[in-house]
């Protein structure tokens, strides 16, 4: 990477760390699950705030900060020689979110656009209301011909990376710091004004009731803690390699405790108001409690193209309230696109490759990569089942390579160095270890649940890796991600580490 290339300063960081961590996850599944377990969800994804997240953001943020070299050449320094495939696949991983990443920006930018047709048609004398009740299934046949081979999603989501390659080409102070200076700070003002339009809304209190009571007895249902769990993992972008290269470019005398917890804090914060921002409306809206229940259980997607602009499309001023929650996602959405742009540019950076060629590289990469995904939903969903859970395994990964290094020593000497605060040793030693074994049991969970019908092989006993949640389907691409890794292996250490043959 560019030498002295880095942050103007800890806002610009925390600015990154936020945009990095504030996603669709925040808008689409938080609001969906808190609605369905309520204050017993909350209180578990907090907890496993400390548990899974801050444990392994203080160690990415201060591997970063060491090493400055990428995340392949920044995880193969600090584990060694025989470990470096494990920095190449957390790039891998983290790159397959990122090429269908770029889909979800699109969608919301379409929907964006549809927000604004619907509005003036109201204005025109023809609501969304009125479309539904010429057509029920409106909705949901527009968001079927935009997530399966539509053009215009293709554009799109190309116009989408390549206003990313163009904002990180600028460099990180003058590309990514001055955007997120102007993405976060919006998205928390739009998501405010939903939410107080929300709970203006008559029964719109009943919502916060859902999401803030606490019924004991949730606590004895393992989905909850899994759920919560996972939602912790994959919001606060812990284990992605994001904080790795985002904490590249802080200074010297970076302060790495506390930068990670006013970011992981404000990601959680950010999901409580997305939380506010939704609840409120479907309970307001929905007929019933049960069917504002079913709303919530219909999955993200569903909730989020089809349900939601439907129920504001019911109240007065409901198509500005879609309108803006349609610009919070887009405006999230890209925020969390452009450190997975950052990252590969990092990791080609740390190996010599100019900056011209670096954005023909990302312009290609991603548009031929994430094609797939812009063009079916199915693959979209697979790439998502697949990589959203190789990110627990990228969190092992992490953990084991601190645990090698010694917990309580790679806290005294990268983590501790610069902080104005400390967290105890014990805390981070142990959380380093659970982590593991949390991870392990975490996939178990995931692939034992039967999303697929036939999970390993297929019903004439093929192995049924074409399936869109199969295991099938993980093992196979985990594991090509794996052995090319272990293969090129010494190649990794010695272009990325800079250690000469």
């Amino acid at each position: 990477m560019s030498k002295g290339e880095e942050f103007s300063n800890r806002w610009g960081i925390i600015l990154a760390s936020l945009g990095m961590a504030i996603g669709a996850g925040n808008l689409w599944r938080f609001p969906r699950l808190a609605g369905q377990y309520g204050g017993s969800f909350i209180l578990l994804w907090i907890l496993f705030l400390f548990v899974w997240s801050i444990p392994l953001l203080l160690a990415e943020f201060s591997i970063g900060k060491k090493y400055k070299s990428g995340v392949i050449g920044s995880f193969g320094k600090l584990a060694g020689k025989r470990l470096t495939w494990m920095g190449f696949f957390i790039t891998v991983c983290t790159l397959g979110i990122a090429f269908y990443y770029s889909v979800v920006t699109a969608w919301s930018i379409e929907y964006l656009s549809i927000s604004v047709i619907n509005l003036y048609d109201g204005f025109m004398g023809i609501t969304l209301t009125d479309k539904l009740a010429i057509n029920p299934d409106y909705l949901l046949d527009q968001w079927d011909s935009l997530s399966n081979g539509s053009m215009v999603t293709i554009g799109l989501y190309i116009l989408v990376i390549i206003l990313g390659v163009t904002v990180v080409r600028k460099g990180v102070k003058n590309g990514l710091e001055k955007a997120n200076r102007i993405l976060i700070p919006s998205l928390f003002v739009l998501l405010v004004i939903v939410a107080a339009s929300a709970l203006t809304m008559e029964n719109g209190t009943k919502g916060l009731e859902y999401m803030f009571a606490i019924k004991w007895d949730n606590f004895s249902n393992p989905t909850i803690w899994i759920e919560a769990l996972s939602q912790s993992a994959w919001s606060t972008g812990a284990g992605w390699g994001l904080m790795i290269t985002i904490s590249s470019y802080t200074r010297a005398k970076e302060d790495v405790t506390l930068n990670t917890f006013i970011g992981a804090f404000g990601n959680n914060s950010a999901s409580i108001l997305a939380g506010v921002a939704i609840l409120p409306a479907v309970f307001a809206l929905s007929a019933s409690d049960q069917e504002a229940t079913a709303f919530l259980q219909s999955g993200s997607q569903a909730l989020t193209f089809t349900i939601i602009p439907k129920l504001f499309a019911t109240i007065p001023g409901g198509g500005f309230m879609t309108l803006l929650f349609f610009l919070a996602l887009t405006l999230a959405a890209f925020s969390s696109f452009l450190p997975m742009l950052e990252l590969l540019k990092s990791n080609l950076s740390t190996i010599g490759i100019s900056d011209g060629m670096i954005a023909v590289v990302l312009l290609i990469a991603f548009t031929v990569f994430g094609l797939p995904s812009a063009y079916s939903l199915d693959f979209f969903s697979n790439q998502d089942w697949v990589w959203g859970l190789g990110l627990i395994v990228s969190g092992i990964f992490i953990s084991v390579a601190t645990a090698l290094y010694d917990p309580v020593k790679f806290k005294k000497e990268l983590i501790d160095k610069d902080s104005d605060f400390t967290i105890s040793n014990a805390y981070f030693k142990y959380a380093i270890y659970v982590n593991i074994l949390l991870g392990v049991f975490l996939i178990y969970w995931w692939m034992s649940q039967g999303y697929s019908t036939f999970p390993w092989f297929d019903a004439q006993g093929s192995w049924n890796w074409m399936d869109v949640y199969s295991n099938a389907s993980i093992v196979t691409q985990w594991g090509t991600v794996i052995l090319m890794g272990i293969l090129i292996n010494k190649f990794l250490y010695h272009r990325f580490c800079k250690v000469s043959l």
